[in-house]
């Protein structure tokens, strides 16, 4: 029987699997993938992951990231303001940073079943089975849930959340301009919001949220952009000006902010699939660094400590919901007044002239280094 498999290889999968494997534990990892692959994402992380990502080994200058000092924000009509980022942060892609961290756990013996599905997990006996595309089925004595988003597993697991569709689609691509590149930039339309930050080789990440009903009306994405994202003049320039590097856009939809568990059948759910902050907000990674962390401690604890799983599963949602409920709380207030244009305006204009609500809610929904 296995100690830990782990559904699921993005970066709160990623960072378990590491700490885990360092600690000694057999761990397996199911990705539906295979690396180096990209995900729509923002692309920034927060200097708080910084010192524990380097206990885990993990050298992020070597990957030559982009450092980032500075945020701006700008309203649909282009209205700006500007602040300084505590803690700063740093740009690097998902297709290199995952890469890394999948090569990292591979030498530190954590097995990866790739380009294969989780078809079901059930729970029996204090053990699971978790079956997979193909026939096969992995026995262990603790499963950890870091999938992503939105998936069939969460069908199965009759997650509340998943009874409705989310409004939200995401786009990314990468790009090319003339762009600071200590700066990150959230530029605000209607229905929607961009992020546009420095990644490594001299590229940036342009990703954007917006709803299934925007991409209704205009029916494709290039024509939605140019009806809706081109009137927020900062966006006007960077599509009119930069150079893109995808021959399409990489498309996710079902994006939801809904509140979720930590601990669903008995699986401790970590990064997305135990909650998602709105990408306006812009610590989604760091975040998920952090819940891959807590639930590490978690899982060696309940190995050194008799196995107590109850007493584990109670402790991890206790800790999940006291380090990131009230930066879920906060993140989706924010997002309801940058949802609207008018809104957008107001806020802006208004934000612009209290530099310290902007800081307050910058503290509040970033953490402290760990």
């Amino acid at each position: 029987m296995k100690d830990v498999v782990i559904v699921g290889g993005g970066l709160a999968g990623l960072v378990s699997a590491l700490g885990l494997a360092k600690a000694g534990l057999q761990v397996t990892l199911v990705e539906k993938k295979a690396y180096p692959f990209h995900k729509v994402c923002g692309e920034y992380v927060s200097n708080e992951v910084l010192p524990y990502l380097q206990s885990l080994g993990v050298d992020i200058s070597s990957l030559k990231p982009a450092n980032i000092s500075r945020f701006l924000l700008s309203s649909p009509k282009g209205n700006t303001l500007e602040a300084k980022l505590d803690l700063g942060g740093f740009g690097v892609s998902r297709y290199t940073f995952d890469h890394y961290l999948y090569q990292l756990a591979q030498q530190q013996g954590v097995q990866f079943i790739l380009e294969r599905q989780v078809q079901d997990v059930t729970f029996g006996g204090d053990a699971f089975d978790v079956a997979l595309s193909g026939g096969e089925s992995l026995h262990t004595a603790v499963v950890l849930g870091a999938y992503g988003k939105r998936t069939n597993l969460d069908r199965q697991l009759n997650r509340q959340f998943f009874r409705q569709r989310s409004p939200y689609i995401g786009v990314k691509y990468h790009i090319r301009h003339d762009f600071p590149k200590d700066l990150i930039a959230l530029l605000n339309f209607a229905d929607g919001y961009a992020g546009t930050s420095a990644i490594e080789d001299d590229r940036y990440c342009l990703c954007y949220l917006t709803t299934r009903e925007n991409l209704k009306k205009h029916r494709n994405i290039p024509a939605m952009e140019q009806a809706i994202l081109y009137r927020n003049p900062h966006l006007r320039q960077i599509f009119e000006e930069a150079e893109f590097l995808y021959e399409q856009p990489e498309v996710i939809n079902e994006i939801t902010f809904a509140t979720k568990t930590a601990v669903e059948n008995h699986m401790l759910m970590c990064g997305d699939a135990a909650g998602m902050i709105t990408p306006l907000c812009g610590n989604g990674m760091a975040m998920a660094i952090h819940s891959g962390k807590i639930a590490t401690d978690h899982l060696l604890a309940f190995f050194s400590n008799g196995r107590n799983r109850q007493e584990m599963e109670v402790n991890y949602s206790l800790a999940w919901k006291k380090r990131f409920a009230n930066r879920m709380t906060v993140g989706r207030t924010v997002q309801r007044l940058f949802g609207s244009t008018v809104l957008s305006e107001i806020a802006v204009s208004t934000l612009k002239y209290f530099p310290f609500a902007t800081r307050s809610v910058m503290r509040q929904t970033h953490g402290e280094p760990f």
